[in-house]
């Protein structure tokens, strides 16, 4: 089974050239889609259990700063 993912390789694309890359390669937005979702997965699974030992179910900004903040 494949699983589908989050983010779409032309978001990559274009973050790459705003960054100052006049071309992008395949493998190459690839690479960082896979490194930011799993970045992504790491922060989001803090963020979730802040939101829990708070006592909640929805997460919050203040939960992703905090997660984001203690990476």
């Amino acid at each position: 089974m494949v699983l589908k993912k989050a983010l779409p390789l032309a978001a990559m694309e274009k973050i790459l050239k705003r960054a100052g890359a006049d071309r992008v390669g395949e493998d190459a937005k690839a690479q960082l889609r896979d490194m930011l979702e799993a970045y992504a997965m790491n922060v989001g699974e803090q963020a979730s259990a802040y939101a829990k030992h708070a006592g909640r179910k929805t997460v919050k900004a203040e939960d992703i700063s905090l997660a984001f903040k203690n990476r």
